[in-house]
């Protein structure tokens, strides 16, 4: 690779993560192309990224970033996932890597706090950002719901004590 191509490597990615939301960070040893192109398809799907880098390149482009610290997990054969949903890249690996064990996360980071493998399988099991979004607007209709229900109890029982009443006075005539 020529030097002005690593360059290119280094600020592109060093561009791509200093905006993301978390990265993680994998060894891959053993995985066969479609294999990795399958992880890496379950990421677009996901709104992430998959992306087998240079350790050494890795690094640089780290630099200055606030996923800087993840520099120590940077050795062997290396791949980074990222996303902007701080669940989105760590649920897609975890769950690739439980069915093919060649897939291994090292560790991974937000913004500013630096993940170890076992913090980034937790981070992987919290909801997404949509399903969040959906109970919020569940738990916000809910009270609604409710009091319309409340509201209209009254004017059911006092239905039902009229027929109950007009019942009556059909049954004395």
């Amino acid at each position: 690779m020529l030097r002005a191509d690593k360059a290119k490597v280094v600020e592109d990615l060093r561009a791509v993560l200093s905006g993301t939301g978390v990265v993680v960070v994998t060894h891959y040893q053993g995985l066969t192309v479609a294999e990795s192109s399958e992880l890496r398809r379950r990421m677009r799907e996901a709104g992430g990224r998959f992306k087998v880098v240079k350790n050494r390149l890795a690094r640089r482009a780290l630099e200055g970033t606030p996923f800087d610290g993840i520099a120590q997990f940077l050795s062997g054969p290396t791949a980074l996932a990222w996303s902007d949903d701080p669940v989105a890249a760590p649920k897609v690996v975890h769950e690739y890597a439980k069915k093919n064990e060649k897939l291994v996360i090292v560790g991974g980071a937000l913004p500013r706090t630096i993940l170890d493998a076992e913090a980034v399988r937790r981070l992987a099991e919290l909801p997404g950002l949509d399903e969040l979004r959906a109970r919020i607007v569940g738990l916000l209709t809910a009270p609604a719901g409710r009091l319309v229900g409340i509201l209209q109890a009254p004017a059911g029982q006092l239905a039902r004590v009229l027929a109950a009443r007009a019942e009556q006075a059909e049954g004395a005539a």
